[in-house]
């Protein structure tokens, strides 16, 4: 059983420029795990890695999905896998970076998605809940389940939060809560790191990034997009950093509000990440405000994956 390395935190903690360290210095390829990565054309909104930095080493699972196309964590763990397998059988290292939980506990626990239950059944049962608990009781269920859908959707908005339970509940052990899900998978060991930043600096990197994106030109490709037909109805743009300027184009905002929503909204799930992270036992935590600088954390961290990998 092979080692892989995963390297999981918020957004904008800087993942991406230290996945890339990791995988120079130990001879690897990054596998992405970031749901809004994986699609093609969304490139400034998802803070997708720049050619330069694709260019530094190789990047799998990323600008492949058309935004119009639903996608599944059952598609991405097969997908991640794959790629997984691939890299060790070349004799190199498979570096897992991203934040997106769920994503990344399809890949560290035995999530079995071949057994799918019949949709109209559980839209039933959802439904019946709803009626009798209330529309929070099936958002505080998603929200364990996909904390980014969840932050998407409006706990009000019942018919579309059933939907997104509804695909994700494609086998047995995906609707279990986190708790539940304990068996780790024995297709390889993982070696988890956790990156994370004193709150005042993250969050300052994140307004700081927000307003980079819209520099680099977030309004056209968001445009572009609607341009393509995609519209509020896709999952894809109901993500933090297109629904708000959505809003702006509609009307419903201010380009100010649009931009100061981005960044709240960011922030929000920058908290929800590293509650869900947290969880992980074996994680190895880094700090990087604790050290003078990205350069002596990167040193730092890779001096202890020498002595562990």
């Amino acid at each position: 059983m092979g080692k892989i390395i995963a390297i999981a935190g918020p957004t904008a903690v800087g993942k991406t420029k230290f996945a890339i360290e990791i995988a120079k210095r130990f001879d690897g390829e990054i596998i992405s795990c970031d749901s809004m990565q994986l699609y093609k054309y969304m490139d400034i909104g998802s803070a997708k890695p720049t050619k330069e930095e694709l260019a530094q080493v190789p990047h799998h699972l990323v600008d492949l999905i058309d935004p119009r196309d639903d996608f599944s964590v059952a598609q991405y763990q097969k997908l991640a896998k794959d790629a997984i397998r691939d890299v060790q059988s070349r004799g190199k290292l498979a570096v897992i970076s991203g934040g997106t939980g769920l994503y990344l506990n399809s890949l560290l626990y035995e999530m079995d998605f071949s057994k799918a239950p019949e949709s109209s059944q559980y839209r039933r049962l959802l439904e019946q809940r709803a009626e009798t608990e209330g529309g929070a009781a099936l958002h505080k269920m998603l929200e364990e389940q996909d904390p980014q859908a969840a932050e998407r959707i409006h706990p009000n908005n019942i018919k579309k939060i059933i939907r997104a339970l509804e695909r994700l509940h494609e086998g047995e052990e995906k609707v279990k809560s986190f708790q539940q899900v304990q068996q780790e998978t024995t297709d390889y060991e993982t070696i988890l790191i956790g990156l994370t930043r004193d709150r005042a600096e993250l969050y300052d990197r994140i307004n700081r990034r927000v307003e980079v994106l819209i520099e680099q030109g977030l309004l056209e490709e968001v445009e572009e997009l609607m341009r393509m037909g995609m519209t509020e109805d896709h999952i894809s743009m109901k993500a933090i950093g297109y629904k708000e300027i959505l809003a702006y184009f509609h009307g419903r905002c201010s380009l100010e509000t649009a931009i100061d929503n981005v960044k709240k909204n960011t922030r929000h799930y920058a908290k929800k990440q590293l509650t869900w992270f947290r969880r992980y036992d074996k994680i190895k935590w880094y700090n990087i405000s604790e050290y003078s600088n990205d350069e002596t954390a990167v040193e730092g961290i890779t001096g202890w994956l020498e002595k562990n990998l």
